[in-house]
This record gives structure tokens, C-alpha cells and sequence, in this order.
């Protein structure tokens, strides 16, 4: 029989990947503070715990996929959390929450707990369809151990060290790139839509040559071009991921220009129309700014004749 797995935070992110486990055939232990994130899995025979100390006390490997550094402080080390449960050997942690933090709880949780590093990338997609990116740090026979179950929704595994954090070092890099280049394609497409350039065809040619990068061959052509900016990510995740870069980068002593400059324009768009929208909304700052809209063929508005 298959290993009972737990998983806490069962949200955009966390429940498509808690459904994929289910799909693998693994017996599956849910939790989320939004009692009604976890029907959709119980539904599909998922049992519903009561708290994380309920879930660490009936599983033996445990997910976590949770928004802040908060909440996984009160899901591993509070009163109800993981480190009361009897069951509980490893808790395997998909979230960004950066270095030092990743610390923090490996020295708050009990000896026998090995605490794996894991965040993910690759967005709601590869969530729901099991094609994950995942960086793993930590004791290396607690990967090994782990392996098997992130095969099951991931198609990329990196092994990057036993040391906690740098898992999170190596997530925190490819995120401020992935920024960068989200931020450079809003103001090139605005440019360009501007001067009269069809958003389609620029989505191809860009695609062709080298400024092709995540956003023009995802964010762009699949959720801001058909308006449904619908990626799977939060902007206060993005802000929160752009600050933790930040804070290791001044840890560390090394130099930013580029870094400080996508957080004020997440920033903005956090001031202007809040932090729980869709990060592919970012673009509307642009467009507001320069009286246009980024929108593919089949999402434009009609024309009026006169």
C-alpha cells in the first residue's frame, strides 16, 4: 500500500497538485484554513484533517503549499502545528519563503522531523498537469526518500545540496528573472501597441528572436492577450518573492539595480488596485498609462462604424 501523504494549503497551487497525488493513487490527508478548498479533493476521496497537528499525526510525509511566511510559521511551529503531531518524519516544503526562514523552522522543529526544501515553479498549469519544476535542498537520503512522490507531479527535479535554503536561493534567482523580463515585456508590448503594432504578431516575432522569455511565450499569448489574466499567481506572492531576493542580496552584500526597480512597478500596481489580483494584471498599469489595450484579435472590442 501507498504512502499516506498530508498536504496543507490546498489552494490555486496546492490543490491541483494534492488532486495529481490522489490521480497517482496515494491516500491523501488535506488541511486549509478555507474549509471549502479542501471539498474539491474530498470529493475525490481525500480525508479532511482538523488541523496540521492532525494531519502530522496520521501522516508520515507532509506537503506544505501555503501564500506566507506566517502562515508556515503557524502550520510548522504553533500550538496546533506540525511538531505536535506523533506520526509526521518528513515535511516537505513547496513554498518561497527564502533562506533564512527555511533556518528558522529546521531549528524549531523536533529532531526526528527532516524538513526538505522544495519550491516549485511553473504556475497553475503545470500544477494542475503535473509538469512542476521542483529544486530540492536538504539530507540527501530525505530526497531519495521523497523522490518517488515528486515524480508524481513533477517533470523537473533538481537535487542543488544538503544545505537548508539554497533550494530557495536557486527558486529566488529564476523568479527575479522571471519578473524582470514579465516587467520589460508589459513596457515593450505597450511601446509597441502604441506605435500601431498588432499584439498577435508581435507575440510571434518576439518569439522567433531573442526576447522570447516567459511572458511572451505564456503570460502574454495565453492571459493577457484573450483578457482573462487568469495565470494562477497572486501580486502580493510576486512582492513578496521580489523583498525576500532583496533581502539576500543585501545579506550577501551584492549589488542591486535592476531588482529594486521591478518592485516599486509590483509595488504600484499593489497601491493602485490591491494584492489579491492576478500578477498578469500588472500589465494594466501600462495600459492605463498609455490610453491602450494589449488584447489579441479574438478579445478586441469591436470597432463602430460611422
Amino acid at each position: 500500500m501507498k504512502t499516506t501523504i498530508g498536504f496543507v494549503g490546498t489552494g490555486s497551487m496546492g490543490g491541483p497538485i494534492a488532486a495529481n497525488f490522489l490521480a497517482h493513487g496515494y491516500p491523501l490527508l488535506v488541511y486549509d484554513v478555507e474549509r471549502g478548498a479542501t471539498q474539491p479533493l474530498v470529493v475525490k476521496g481525500a480525508q479532511a484533517a482538523i488541523s496540521p497537528r492532525d494531519v502530522a499525526s496520521r501522516a508520515e510525509v507532509v506537503f506544505l503549499c501555503l501564500p506566507t511566511l506566517e502562515s508556515i510559521r503557524e502550520v510548522t511551529l504553533g500550538s496546533e502545528g506540525l511538531r505536535h503531531g506523533a506520526g509526521i518524519k518528513t515535511c516537505v516544503n513547496f513554498s518561497t519563503v527564502g533562506p533564512a526562514f527555511v533556518r528558522e523552522i529546521v531549528q524549531g522543529l523536533p529532531a526526528h522531523i527532516t524538513f526538505m526544501d522544495c519550491p516549485i515553479t511553473g504556475g497553475a498549469a503545470a500544477a494542475r498537469n503535473g509538469s512542476l519544476s521542483i529544486t530540492v535542498s536538504g539530507d540527501k537520503t530525505g530526497f531519495e526518500s521523497i523522490k518517488p512522490l515528486l515524480d508524481s507531479v513533477a517533470a523537473h527535479i533538481f537535487y542543488v545540496g544538503a544545505e537548508p535554503g539554497q533550494a530557495q536561493i536557486m527558486k529566488l534567482l529564476n523568479n527575479m528573472l522571471s519578473f524582470a523580463a514579465f516587467v520589460a515585456s508589459c513596457e515593450a508590448f505597450a511601446l509597441g501597441v502604441k506605435a500601431g503594432m498588432d499584439p498577435d504578431a508581435m507575440v510571434a516575432v518576439i518569439n522567433t528572436g531573442t526576447g522570447r522569455n516567459s511572458a511572451t511565450t505564456d503570460k502574454f499569448p495565453n492571459n493577457i492577450l484573450p483578457r482573462t489574466f487568469d495565470y494562477g499567481a497572486k501580486m502580493m506572492i510576486s512582492f513578496k518573492d521580489i523583498s525576500l531576493f532583496l533581502d539576500e542580496a543585501e545579506r550577501l552584500g551584492v549589488s542591486m539595480w535592476l531588482a529594486p526597480v521591478v518592485k516599486q512597478v509590483i509595488g504600484l500596481a499593489i497601491a493602485q488596485d490591491g494584492d489579491g489580483n492576478d500578477v498578469t494584471t500588472l500589465v494594466k498599469q501600462y495600459e492605463k498609462r498609455c490610453g491602450i489595450e494589449i488584447a489579441g484579435a479574438a478579445a478586441r472590442k469591436p470597432t463602430s462604424r460611422k
